[in-house]
């Protein structure tokens, strides 16, 4: 017995010393921070914020892989209380809200499949194949809704998913168990900040209109008789309404699917519909704002790009500024087209719902004589964006003859060269010359600069050396003269001092190298100055070795429009170098430069998803549409020559029962679904089980 006593304590001792040796080698820190966030998380383990639990959760917080407020089971209270532990500040922001992304439920569906003895969406996609098939729309079996940590789904009588906005407090458990992206997470903000991609159920005009406007919601929403949510939908994505509704060349009909059968719907005369019923009720519609960042953005140009630019950064939550350098907002819209076109009073009414939006603007202002980009800075505007327009904006304010220089030591190609030819004084150059673009018109300005005194010159072409017009001649022209040609290069940013440029970074499209060098003068072959975005170079979107060594300031393109996402640096194919073509595309740029500037302000460097749409995106889509009766489109009421004074307008604007008749017309498609006519005798539907 004794024995086994002994025994037992020596195991026991021996026990301890093992284990008070393995606390020492394998003891782990666990920071007090993490067990102070994790304390004041509260402990659901919903799984709402992405991760296994609070104590994830806290973990990723205090490493910076989760924001403060991404505990979505508690409220912003929670949020303020893990940065003051952080000793970081939270800014508002809308909150996220799950959106069923599908317009017909499996019910509806031409084909039904049956997944017999499966509960789940996920098992269901990968064994019918995985992809994503329109045509069945959602799968039906609710995976979201059991999903859901805040009982905030239910599936529907159609068999489409019903969000309870109230309950919902964008999780996004439900985006990440949807095997077909058909329930997302989406606001307003997230639509501004987002191209369509891939994954998306868009419609074909949709995604010909250069603003991207949801063109089916606001017709079904006419059909409904709710003028007022069809301008809301409609200013998701364009603050022109009224002008665009009288203005815009329609690439979105030539899609409509309609064609197929007899002729497109008159979306743009439904547009026009709506935005005359807000003006005529006199009803100002505004779309939904983000809470305030307390930032402050100058956009420099009060023509449709910068007022689009401005409205889009005002509903971000920023604080935007519109500087214009003649006495009235809204560029070539107010002098380039007929009134009896676009009567003046259309363009005002659209431009002070802009301002009424929180929009500031300041007239007869100009770069360069009441200000410059490093004194906005230091007026404590956080971002500057540069919308002056072409050569036809430049007209229109008497700035055609002008060797301007908006941005510090930037001058457009022919500008030089004319002021050149004409000795002007005011024209100089300084020792590290960079022409971008021009072909041999480049071989001429960098004479004229050799001539002016400058010591090194560098052009940038955007050709190969193969396909540029500098021929073998050239070059022997250019020996001993320190002139330096790169091919098949873009200027990617630029960078100044107070109110000098002193350095440029170029990226060479074939291998998208990076490199930077000197300039004080640069030339750009260009017919309008860059949409540059300028911020101080302390808040830098990413690590640059500057050859000065200085902060100053620095200037970055917006990323490029879908089309041509795969193109770098300016001058590049489809980059605007003079006005744009049409005010709706204008809209689009300025949506696209206002995204921009908000990722850069929060040190994102902006870029576009591998799965955006482009016109080269494979997307499934029909070819031919059935059981489709034909109807008539509504002929656009027309003012006759004599009585235009009276009327004011060419088209006197669609009635209230033609506009119904009209929006009743609209398939409401899908990617690859379309509503058919209701009273047509449909084909006999077939039953697929799987």
């Amino acid at each position: 017995m004794l024995e086994s006593v002994f025994i037992m304590g020596g195991l026991g001792l021996i026990i301890g010393v093992i284990l008070a040796a393995a606390s020492q080698i394998f003891y782990v820190y666990i920071d007090p921070k993490i067990l102070e966030v994790e304390d004041a998380l509260p402990g659901a383990n919903c799984g709402g914020c992405g991760l296994p639990g609070c104590s994830a959760n806290a973990i990723a917080i205090v490493k910076g892989k989760a924001e403060p407020n991404s505990c979505v089971a508690g409220g912003s209270d929670l949020a303020f209380e893990i940065a003051r532990i952080l000793g970081v500040t939270v800014e508002l922001k809308e909150p996220d809200i799950a959106i069923p992304g599908c317009t017909y439920g499996h019910q509806d569906a031409d084909i039904k499949y049956l997944y017999e003895g499966l509960s789940d969406c996920r098992a269901a996609a990968l064994y019918g194949g995985g992809m994503k098939v329109c045509s069945i729309g959602c799968l039906g079996l609710g995976s979201c809704e059991k999903a859901c940590p805040f009982d905030a789904i239910s599936m529907g009588p159609d068999g489409l998913p019903i969000v309870n906005e109230e309950r919902c407090t964008g999780c996004g458990t439900c985006e990440r168990v949807c095997p077909k992206h058909i329930i997302t997470l989406s606001s307003v903000t997230r639509r501004i900040l987002r191209e369509y991609t891939t994954d998306e159920c868009t419609t074909p005009c949709q995604r010909a209109c250069p603003a991207g406007i949801n063109i089916k919601e606001y017709i079904r929403q006419i059909s409904l008789g709710d003028y007022h949510r069809a301008v809301q939908v409609i200013k998701e994505r364009n603050p022109f309404p009224a002008v665009i509704g009288r203005i815009c060349p329609r690439p979105c009909e030539e899609h409509c699917r309609r064609n197929y059968i007899d002729e497109p719907v008159t979306i743009n005369f439904l547009k026009r519909f709506a935005a005359d019923f807000e003006r005529e009720n006199k009803d100002r519609i505004l779309p939904y704002k983000a809470p305030g960042t307390g930032r402050k953005v100058a956009v420099i140009g009060g023509g449709v790009e910068g007022l689009s630019v401005s409205f889009f950064l005002a509903r971000l939550g920023h604080e935007p500024t519109v500087f214009e350098a003649t006495s009235k907002l809204g560029g070539l819209l107010k002098s380039a087209i007929s009134k009896y076109r676009l009567p003046l009073e259309m363009l005002e009414w659209d431009i002070e719902g802009i301002l009424e939006m929180g929009v500031k603007a300041e007239t007869e202002k100009s770069l360069g004589r009441d200000f410059t980009i490093d004194s906005l800075l230091r007026q404590g505007f956080d971002a500057i964006f540069m919308a002056t327009g072409g050569w036809d904006s430049r007209l229109v304010r008497g700035a055609g003859s002008d060797l301007t220089s908006s941005i510090p030591g930037t001058y457009l190609l022919l500008d030089f060269i004319k002021a050149a030819t004409e000795n002007h004084d005011n024209i100089s150059c300084q020792p590290d010359v960079v022409i971008a673009g021009g072909g041999k018109l480049a071989l001429e300005a960098a004479a004229i600069c050799k001539d002016l005194g400058a010591k090194k010159i560098t052009i940038l072409l955007r050709e190969p050396q193969g396909k540029s017009p500098v021929e073998d001649a050239d070059f022997e022209k250019l020996e001993g003269k320190n002139i330096n040609i790169v091919f098949s290069a873009g200027i990617n940013r630029v960078f100044g001092d107070e109110d000098r440029i002193t350095e440029l970074e170029y990226i060479e499209s074939d291998t998208l190298a990076k490199t930077i060098i000197m300039v004080q003068t640069l030339v750009i072959a260009s017919g309008r100055f860059p949409e540059f975005i300028f911020i101080n170079s302390e808040e830098k979107i990413q690590d640059v070795m500057r050859l000065s060594g200085g902060l100053g300031w620095e200037g970055t393109e917006p990323y490029k429009q879908p089309a041509y996402n795969k193109e770098v640096g300016l001058l590049a194919e489809g980059d605007v170098l003079a006005d744009y073509s049409a005010a709706i595309k204008a809209i689009g740029a300025g949506r696209r430069a206002a995204a921009s500037i908000h990722q850069i302000m929060y040190g994102i460097l902006p870029a576009l998803s591998e799965r955006v749409i482009t016109p080269k995106s494979i997307l499934q889509d029909v070819d031919h549409v059935e059981n489709i009766e034909a109807s008539v489109r509504q002929i656009m009421p027309l003012c006759s020559n004599k009585d235009l004074a009276i009327c004011g307008e060419v088209e006197r604007g669609l009635t209230e029962e033609m506009a119904h008749t009209e929006a009743e017309r609209c398939l409401q498609c899908g990617l690859i679904c379309y509503e058919r006519t209701e009273n047509t005798k449909e084909t006999a539907e077939s039953t697929a089980e799987v």
